[in-house]
C-alpha cells in the first residue's frame, strides 16, 4: 500500500466519519490492516491517517511508541528502528474530536509520510485531548502532552486536509 505525497487531491478533502454501525466492521477492520501494515513499512513513521493511503474516512493510528515519552528520548539506529519495527503495535483513533487544547504552544519539528523529505518547525499546542473509538467500538478520551500531544493534531489535521506544510513557520530541509 503506498502512501499518497503532496500533490494528490485526496490528502486535500475532509474525511468522512465512520457510521457507528460501522466501527466495528470487517471492512473498517480491513482499513486498520492496511493502515497498520503501510505505517510498519515505514521506519521513521509514527502516525499514519487514512486518507494519507487514499481512503478519506476519520481515523488515524499511532505508533504505541509515542505514548511513553522515555523510549523517545535518544535517536536509535537503523538496527534499533528495525528491531521495534517488527513487533511496533499501534493505538487506534475512530471518528476523532479534539475536545481541548492548551493556550500554550511550542515551535516543533515536523515532518509527513506525505511529504517525503521535508521537515519544518510548526506551533502546536503543549497539551491536548483527543475522544474516539478505539477499533472495538469503545468511545475514549485521551489527554496528551509532548510528542504524543504533537502526533494527534498532526494526524487530526490530515483528517480536514491539512499537512504540516500549510502550518509551518520555518522549513528546516
Amino acid at each position: 500500500m503506498n502512501i499518497l505525497q503532496l500533490g494528490n487531491n485526496i490528502l486535500r478533502g475532509t474525511s468522512e466519519k465512520i457510521p457507528e454501525n460501522e466501527i466495528v466492521s470487517a471492512q473498517t477492520r480491513e482499513l486498520i490492516k492496511k493502515m497498520s501494515e503501510a505505517l510498519h513499512k515505514e521506519p521513521q513513521g509514527i502516525g499514519l491517517a487514512a486518507v494519507q493511503i487514499g481512503v478519506p474516512k476519520s481515523v488515524f493510528i499511532v505508533s504505541e511508541y509515542v505514548f511513553n515519552p522515555s523510549s523517545y528520548a535518544g535517536k536509535e539506529s537503523e538496527e534499533e528502528i528495525k528491531k521495534r519495527k517488527e513487533t511496533e503495535k499501534y493505538a487506534v483513533f475512530i471518528n476523532p474530536r479534539i475536545i481541548k487544547l492548551s493556550k500554550k504552544k511550542a515551535l516543533l519539528s515536523e515532518g509527513c509520510l506525505s511529504v517525503a523529505g521535508k521537515f519544518g518547525r510548526v506551533k502546536r499546542s503543549i497539551n491536548v485531548t483527543v475522544e474516539a473509538y478505539d477499533e472495538n467500538g469503545r468511545m475514549f478520551k485521551r489527554g496528551a502532552g509532548g510528542l504524543l500531544a504533537q502526533v494527534l493534531q498532526h494526524e487530526y489535521d490530515h483528517l480536514n486536509g491539512i499537512l504540516f506544510v500549510d502550518k509551518v513557520e520555518k522549513i528546516d530541509k
